[in-house]
């Protein structure tokens, strides 16, 4: 028997070779050859691979032809997209003859690639019309491209076909959602539709594509039924979204043109595998390939919470996330339209208007009503839209004009159609279904949702009229009463200066510059108010035990009371304090100088005889430490709480190294030196070891090291050099520990790591930093924001200063959350174990000048 040069093995008998079409090369099938079970082409550059191929084991027979990733970049067969999905082919194994074989082959004349079963009958074909003619048709090829999109190409190099304009359940970068506006080669748009089970291909009940009533959002469909939906689209045209798993960035973009409108997206050069896809189990997921744990890592699943799915909270009601579990709510303005099914959490009979709005009246009707704004929503769907308004007002009249009409919102579509619009306004003439208070959600656009109100309403029916007229008179009372009180104090001032001219102590709430700290020793840059001893005894009950609040190197603090009823904390120097007058100095004139939402506020001094004391704004949540390392306390902060809380640090120290006009370093940044709020808003404080930096200062070096260790960094500690770098290590520290709920200091083995900066360092490694995440936020985290934060912090602690980011950078990144990140290097975590430390005097400020917090303060 004589073979063939191009003599293929079948996939269902091994043993046997059989004369047959020649099988395909490369990464192209071309006229003349076909494919059969066990044959595959492998895109050029190796990324994915086109073949046969049975979804489950249990029925091997039962075989697709399908795309899927190659074994050398996602280890785990996935696949990604599926020809026949609907209409398998049986491979009978028993049989050695080529010929009754399920095959793939260019046929119709070239053009076309027909899926035959082993009968020869056609299964699936990509149906492209106006063949190529048979003198040309050799030269007509399928490639299948390393981008993962299978094209037919004519002999002229023309797209005939493209797999990527005929998607399953899966988006790979560069396939579309959308629709076109004029169909073409038999595509009117895209649409993603989930496999029926984990093992059948074939078309399951969900679907993701564009609303064909509006090309401003998109849905996942249960059927016929929507499921879950997008925001509408505000004009954006291309959208980034940090992952810290990868440090890359996946980009959402946006084409409407004339032809076609529709969403896309992309990743930056050298992330891994990364794909969307619809599950069938009603999921639509963002997921990314994860090398170390050879598995796909979720990164984002919508619907993401039980009462985001579509109308879950009924008309008029909205799904709010701002809160830890999220729940139902009604617009503000509505009421519970069944006050005892909705608190047993049956809310499909939504809200109803706690105040009626005026009736229509002539042509327009309505025109006196108010608007009431809700922030951070996803509006509304079932919204009319209103092109080629300027302005919001515009889009309120447009509104008010028409009586059926209870809600707008407005966007500015900043130039990104390529239709001229240039701003959006949607309007609403009925029902309100399917409203969320989301604030910043990738993928979801928040806004602010204007709701049609009757004039003068307050959430509680009251006498508009007797409103309109006491608002004028009580401003007016306010105003004439504030010109009187300034001149009254102006004139007081005056007066005092005139009295006692050489007077150094003042009472509390007086302003004055106080000219010495010490007697003898003047300070020209301190201005601050000076508060009499006396009255600070009497604040204090004497500086009574009961009232102390915190000790440390310097002396105590104690919670006072001023006249007036003002709550302080104030903090006395102890005669045999280790801080000194150096340091009570240098807090006192630096934090008067300093003035920042997120460093702690000094209100005044004292400083008679031997005595030196600093008040402060009396904060009532403790420090940091006493909240984030105490197990019954912990639950106060949540993830949204402590992000809130990193990035308020981060603003207080970027204040201090550039903002401000002197270049601090604090050189003690630690969760018990950040103080919180009773909103839980972050103060730095504790400015004792500060340094000011000249405007040309890069770096300084001292033999006396000052600090906390594993909060010091490794530069600062070995060789006694500080700057700007220090106090971001000290930053990356205290992100660990926030995001983890673990002290620094902890001297237990974490998880087989000898501390947490090594624990940390040993998951991001592996492709699990989200297990990082303190198990009592686990509920309330955002993903993205925490492995965005592990990832910043790990850059905060490289070993090499300059690695590291300066604090606009890492302001810019948490609050952006867009930006492509460099890989951290390993920290040097073993550093204070390895080394010796060079200097005269580490003085560490555990023992010596940290307060520890009892109470609040």
């Amino acid at each position: 028997m004589e073979w063939s040069r191009c003599t293929c093995v079948t996939a269902a008998v091994l043993l046997l070779l059989l004369p047959r079409p020649c099988s395909p090369a490369g990464d192209k099938l071309t006229h003349g050859e076909s494919m059969l079970p066990g044959d595959t082409i492998v895109s050029d550059g190796g990324a994915f691979v086109l073949g046969f191929f049975a979804p489950s084991e249990a029925t091997p027979a039962r075989q697709y032809v399908g795309i899927w990733y190659s074994n050398t970049t996602v280890t785990v067969q996935t696949v990604v997209w599926v020809a026949n999905r609907d209409a398998p082919v049986i491979v009978d194994g028993r049989s050695g003859n080529s010929s009754s074989a399920p095959s793939l082959a260019l046929a119709n004349g070239g053009s076309n690639l027909v899926l035959s079963d082993a009968s020869g009958r056609v299964v699936w074909t990509t149906n492209i019309t106006g063949a190529t003619s048979a003198g040309t048709a050799g030269s007509t090829a399928a490639v299948l491209r390393n981008d993962g999109n299978l094209v037919i190409l004519s002999p002229d190099g023309a797209t005939l076909w493209r797999s990527f304009d005929h998607p399953t359940d899966t988006l790979i970068p560069g396939m579309k959602v959308g629709r076109r506006y004029r169909p073409q080669d038999g595509v009117d748009g895209w649409r993603i539709v989930s496999w029926k089970g984990p093992g059948d291909p074939s078309p399951g009940s969900f679907s993701y594509g564009m609303d064909p009533n509006t090309s401003l959002q998109l849905l996942l469909w249960n059927g016929t039924r929507i499921y879950w939906r997008t925001s509408a689209w505000t004009g954006y045209m291309t959208a980034g979204k940090y992952h810290g798993t990868t440090g890359t960035v996946i980009y959402l973009t946006v084409i409407d043109n004339d032809e076609e409108i529709y969403s896309s997206f992309s990743v930056a050069d050298g992330a891994p595998p990364t794909r969307y896809v619809v599950t069938y189990a009603g999921k639509f997921q963002l997921l990314s390939w994860n090398r170390n744990a050879s598995a796909w890592a979720t990164l984002e699943s919508w619907p993401s919470r039980a009462c985001s799915t579509y109308g879950s909270c009924g008309a008029y009601g909205y799904c709010d996330h701002s809160q830890a579990v999220a729940t139902c709510k009604c617009l503000d303005g509505f009421e519970p339209a069944s006050q005892g099914e909705w608190s047993r959490g049956m809310f499909s009979r939504g809200c109803r208007r706690s105040q009626a709005l005026a009736p229509c009246g002539g042509s327009g009707g309505g025109e006196g009503d108010a608007f009431l704004a809700m922030s951070n929503m996803k509006v509304p769907d079932k919204f009319v839209l209103l092109g080629n308004m300027i302005s919001d007002d515009e889009c309120a009249a447009a509104c008010r004009r028409n009586c059926p009409c209870v809600a707008y919102a407005y966007a500015s579509l900043r130039s990104s159609s390529a239709k001229g619009d240039n701003a959006r306004c949607l309007v609403w003439t009925g029902e309100l279904v399917d409203a969320q208070m989301i604030g910043a959600i990738w993928g979801v656009a928040a806004e602010t949702l204007n709701l049609r109100v009757p004039a003068g309403f307050t959430g509680k029916k009251s006498g508009t009229k007797t409103v309109k007229i006491l608002l004028p008179v009580l401003a007016s009372v306010l105003i004439v009463t504030c010109i009187v009180l300034l001149w009254f104090c102006k004139c007081r001032a005056k007066g005092k200066r005139r009295s006692s001219g050489s007077e150094k102590k003042l009472v509390p709430g007086s302003v004055r510059t106080s000219s010495e700290l010490e007697e003898g020793n003047p300070t020209e840059d301190l201005e601050f108010p000076s508060i009499q001893f006396s009255d600070i005894a009497v604040a204090t009950n004497n500086f009574s035990s009961a009232c102390m609040i915190g000790r440390g190197g310097f002396g105590k603090v104690y919670k006072g009371t001023l006249l007036g009823g003002r709550e302080v904390a104030v903090k006395r120097l102890g005669k045999d304090s280790e801080q000194g007058i150096e340091e009570f100095k240098n807090e006192a004139i630096l934090i008067s100088k300093l003035q920042h939402r997120n460093l702690v506020r000094l209100l005044g001094c004292c400083t008679e005889g031997a005595e030196r004391l600093l008040i402060y704004e009396y904060l009532a949540n403790k420090g940091l430490d006493a909240v984030l390392f105490d197990n019954e306390r912990k639950s106060l902060l949540d993830w949204p709480t402590r992000f809130g809380i990193i990035k308020g640090v981060a603003r207080g120290l970027l204040y201090l190294h550039q903002d401000s006009r002197l270049t601090v370093i604090h050189r003690d940044v630690k969760a018990s030196n950040v103080l919180l709020d009773a909103e839980m808003r972050p103060k730095i404080a504790d400015f004792g070891m500060a340094k000011i930096f000249g405007e040309n200062q890069q770096k300084a070096n001292t033999k006396r090291v000052v600090g906390t260790y594993g909060y010091i960094a490794p530069e600062y500690q070995i060789e006694g050099i500080f700057s700007v770098k220090s106090d971001v290590y000290s930053f990356g520290i205290l992100v660990l520990e926030i995001v983890s709920g673990v002290r620094i200091s902890s001297t237990d083995d974490i998880m087989g790591s000898p501390g947490l900066v090594a624990y940390a360092w040993k998951l991001w490694k592996e492709g699990n930093a989200s297990d990082l995440v303190d198990t009592s936020i686990v509920e309330s985290c955002a993903l993205d924001e925490v492995l965005l934060s592990i990832h910043v912090g790990l850059l905060c602690v490289q070993d090499d200063p300059s690695g590291r980011p300066l604090m606009s950078s890492v302001v810019s990144i948490l609050e952006n959350g867009i930006v492509s990140l460099p890989a951290p290097d390993q920290p040097a975590y073993f550093a204070d174990r390895n080394c010796k430390v060079k200097g005269d005097d580490v003085q560490s400020s555990r023992n010596s000048i940290t307060m520890t917090v009892l109470q609040g303060r």
